[in-house]
């Protein structure tokens, strides 16, 4: 089977292929100058042209629902601050610090280590090691659970310290409230990110679509609506319904990956292998973890500074609310930069560097058109702006 039209149907053709000998070790596959025959071989009759259209295809067709899959679940976040937000400004300012500082110290950290995934279940899965993929996904679940415990005594503890950086009390006495109901979400949080991994190194990316949107629509709006408005909960029903929320997409994401076909050679149950090697991993995910909290602490640590001003209630609140919105806009690249990960690992994992570097060439041209009309878009307000203004 063409290596280079495999991602594009979900179902997984073994063939007649030969699966690499598996030791249930990591190894990063990188690309090197001497194995271009593999790629160019067949592909003397096509054009540039019709390369370069084939590699785009493929990353829209993985780029689409990996961008709506991402906005779904951040969704998750934004409408608990739209519910909690009717409730007042201090119940809306401690849930956005105890968000903020949930996202700073867990999960950031929980999405950077997951990303190791993606070049190991990727580059597994293209070089037709099919076991090894579930291997990581199992190994990828240890190693995340056993991240979560120390950060959710650290979400235990918010309050204290919070107050210990200079943050209003009243304001840390509802952030450490709120964040021991988001506690169980967290667990929930060390389940998903292996399990997106594993989906999307197979290029099912649909299936997770329909979960998040099904979690978001039909569980999380109206638990809310359930728990702060009818139930008489208050802002922790927000938390609450997060927790609950995220463990029914677990449960639907982990029931596709048990019963599903299409995952039947990825997924060949329980083994003793994932406790193998889990150093080996974490050496992995770390400098993936480092490269993403950078990014995440970048705004939310604006929220937490933010309750140090003169009037903390106000300025959380509102920070809040605008930098929430504002994020779902880095969809759009979390999912081309998803597509793009999962293209490059599965091509460097059945030695095509060639279908690699292409990959990654077609990226930066759609990054590029993505930041340009972003541009455009945020050029076009101002000014919009500045003539309402003067009239």
């Amino acid at each position: 089977m063409d290596p280079d039209a495999s991602y594009i149907e979900p179902l997984i053709d073994n063939g007649n292929s030969e699966n690499p000998k598996k030791d249930g070790n990591i190894h990063v596959i990188v690309a090197g100058g001497n194995n271009m025959s593999a790629d160019s071989g067949g592909r003397d009759g096509e054009s540039i042209r019709g390369l370069f259209t084939t590699e785009l295809s493929k990353q829209l067709w993985l780029a689409g629902p990996m961008i709506a899959v991402n906005f779904l679940e951040y969704s998750l976040l934004v409408v608990s601050v739209m519910f909690v937000g009717h409730l007042g400004e201090l119940s809306l300012a401690g849930a956005a610090l105890a968000s903020s500082f949930a996202a700073v110290s867990g999960l950031s950290l929980l999405v950077g280590m997951g990303c190791a995934l993606e070049t190991l279940c990727g580059q597994s899965f293209g070089a037709k090691n099919y076991q090894m993929v579930g291997i990581y996904l199992q190994r990828g679940i240890i190693v995340l659970f056993l991240t979560a415990i120390p950060v959710a005594a650290i979400w235990w503890n918010m309050t204290n310290i919070l107050i210990a950086l200079g943050q209003d009390p009243e304001i840390a006495e509802k952030s450490g409230e709120y964040a021991r109901f988001l506690i169980p979400s967290l667990f929930a949080y060390a389940a998903i990110q292996p399990l997106v991994k594993f989906l999307q190194a197979q290029s099912l990316v649909f299936v997770m679509s329909f979960s998040s949107l099904t979690t978001l629509c039909f569980f999380h709006i109206p638990l809310c609506y359930l728990m702060i408005f009818k139930l008489g909960v208050g802002f922790r029903g927000a938390a609450i319904a997060t927790s609950v929320s995220n463990w029914v997409n677990v449960t639907i994401l982990a029931t596709y990956v048990r019963f599903s076909p299409h995952c039947k050679q990825t997924w060949t149950g329980l083994s003793r292998e994932a406790f193998e090697d889990l150093a080996g991993l974490f050496t992995l995910a770390v400098p993936s973890a480092i490269m993403v909290c950078f990014e995440y602490w970048s705004f939310e640590l604006l929220v937490i500074f933010s309750g140090l001003l003169p009037n903390p209630k106000l300025e959380t609140s509102a920070l809040s609310v605008c930098l929430t919105t504002s994020s779902l806009m880095y969809m759009i690249p979390y999912g081309l930069g998803a597509a793009t990960s999962t293209r490059v690992s599965n091509e460097l994992g059945a030695s095509n560097p060639n279908a690699a570097r292409r990959a990654v060439a077609v990226s930066l041209c759609l990054a590029a058109l993505e930041g340009a009309y972003s541009l455009h878009g945020h050029c076009s307000h101002q000014l919009g702006a500045t003539s309402a203004r003067r009239c």
